[in-house]
Parts: structure tokens; sequence; C-alpha cells
């Protein structure tokens, strides 16, 4: 599955409640120009660092089924929006995402322009090293999983550590030494933080989220098989009502829901790109149904499989 499986769904409108970012000290226009240098053309582009990734989008953006994958994102410029379930979480250059398993989302950008275009980064959060730290730091109160995904106040000292992380870029030279230390200090930054009591579930190996996202990873490598949540309980170490609460807590859906979105993306990319029929594509991700198939991928897409992927082409 990629990072970002193109779809086209509902259009989502902008927060109502949206306000413009808080003045800070936060030099956003350097961590922009640095993006907008080594992303000079709109999609998603790897670094010579292999945790960072840089993101740039010229225009608002269509709403794109996508799954994101455990990670810091900070937005230097522009505005956007992620739907998990039926919540809207908006982030922006006073605003993080942290997202801590891997989550099918519906994202769209809905602040950019050419001249002011959206730019962001991610950085891949290392569950090893995530441990590391929580060994050297002093236990927390004990507190309950949250949601899988969530939004922060961009603190300066965060701010200051990921523009030096994007610094990097300019002297590769230098990155093998100080990108660990850089990285290590991010994620000190985000366990110290106002969402740390929810990031340290994932390295807790006794945690409902670490046994969650155990579910998750099969699901991710057995979309196409028939899901019986027995047996994916088993694989979790919890009971079957455990499992069906814990993962619609962190995952804002049910264990049936999170595969028929990994189901329906995964068709939809092999229509697009091997111009697979809509009839096998949904044989191959676990339909029996062509009827079937056809009515859920409209209910997501908005349109029957010809007609979405011919629009696309």
């Amino acid at each position: 599955m990629g990072y970002h499986s193109r779809a086209i769904v509902m259009k989502i409108q902008p927060s109502s409640s949206f306000t413009a970012p808080a003045s800070s000290s936060f030099d956003c226009g350097l961590l922009a120009r640095l993006i907008a240098r080594f992303a000079k053309t709109d999609g998603t582009h790897h670094t010579l660092l292999p945790m960072l990734r840089l993101n740039r989008k010229s225009e608002p953006s269509e709403p794109i089924c996508c799954v994101y994958e455990p990670a810091l994102t900070v937005v230097a410029q522009g505005t956007k929006q992620v739907i998990l379930g039926g919540e809207i979480l908006e982030y922006d250059p006073a605003n993080y995402l942290v997202t801590s398993v891997d989550l099918p989302v519906v994202c769209q950008v809905v602040r950019a322009t050419n001249s002011t275009p959206f730019l962001c980064l991610s950085v891949t959060l290392n569950v090893r090293l995530i441990g590391e730290l929580m060994s050297e730091l002093p236990e927390p109160a004990p507190s309950p999983a949250g949601r899988g995904m969530s939004v922060g106040r961009l603190s300066a000292p965060l701010f200051d550590a990921v523009l030096r992380l994007v610094h990097l870029l300019e002297t590769p030279e230098d990155s093998p030494i100080l990108a660990p230390l850089i990285e290590r200090e991010i994620l000190y930054r985000l366990l110290t933080g106002d969402q740390g009591p929810w990031l340290r579930h994932i390295a807790m190996t006794d945690s409902r989220t670490h046994h969650i996202a155990r579910a998750i990873d099969w699901l991710k490598a057995n979309y196409a098989e028939p899901l019986r949540i027995d047996s994916l309980a088993k694989i979790a170490h919890m009971s079957t009502s455990s499992l069906h609460h814990h993962f619609k807590m962190i995952t804002a859906m049910s264990p049936l829901q999170y595969q028929k979105q990994l189901r329906l993306q995964e068709a939809r990319r092999l229509m697009l790109t091997e111009s697979v029929d809509a009839a096998l594509a949904g044989h191959r991700v676990g339909y029996e149904s062509p009827s079937q198939f056809s009515r859920e991928y409209r209910r997501l897409y908005g349109a029957p499989p010809l007609r979405d992927i011919a629009q696309l082409r």
C-alpha cells in the first residue's frame, strides 16, 4: 500500500472555526524556503535522510484517500485537513500532526496557491528510539490509549529541532553524525510535549496501542483474506470485545471498516496503474461479489469503478 494512494471522494469544507496561526517567534519563512529548495515540484519528495520527506502542493487539492504511517508532520506554509473516521483534524504552521499507527484517512490541502504553495515535512517515528528514550525519562502518570492521530501545538524547541534537521540537506557531509542526534531530540520533544502520554503507548509492548498495531500489521498484510474477528483478537493478544473497543478508539473505525478501506484503495490502484478491470480488481482484493465491490467502491469514491477511473485518466 502506498503512502499516498490517490482517491477522490466528497469535498471537505474548510473548518468554519479556523483561525489564523497565532504569531510566534518561529521562522516559518526560512523553513518554507528550505523545503521549497529541495521540493521544487508538487508531490512527495524523499530526501537523503531516510526519516525525512518533504511535500509541496501549489493549489488546494481534491480529497485523497491514503494511508498515513507513524510520523510527525510539520507545516511550513498553508493548511491541510485530514478526516479520520468522521473526525476532521486541521493542521498548519502553528500545529503539528502526529500519527502513531497506520491509518487510512481522507486528506485535502485547503490553503495553497502557486505563489505560496503548501509546504510541509514528515519525520518517520522510530519506535525503537522512542522506547530507548522512554527508559531514560521519568515514569509518567498512567494514561489511557488515545486516538492514533492527533494535533498538537508546535513548541519553539520542537520547531528548532525540525528546522535543524531540514538544514542538514544543505550539508550532506554532516548528516551521518548529526541527523541521528537531531532525530533523537525531535522524539524527546514529542515525548515531553502535550502529545507525549499518547505517543508512549506505541513503544510499550503491553499497551493497548501496541496490541492494536499488531492487528493493523496483520490487516495490511492480509487485507484480501476473509476477516475473522476471533482470529484477529488472538493475533493482537486481546479478547474480541476488547479488540473491538480499543480498535475503534484508536483508529476511529472497526476492523472491518479498516480492512474495507485498504481493499478499496488497493483495487483503485490496480485499476488506475495496472489497467486491471473492475471485476478482477475486486476479486484480487478479496471481494467475491462484483456487485458488492461496485456498491462499496461507489460509496467511498462517489462513482462506480469504471466511471471513476475514466475521470481520473
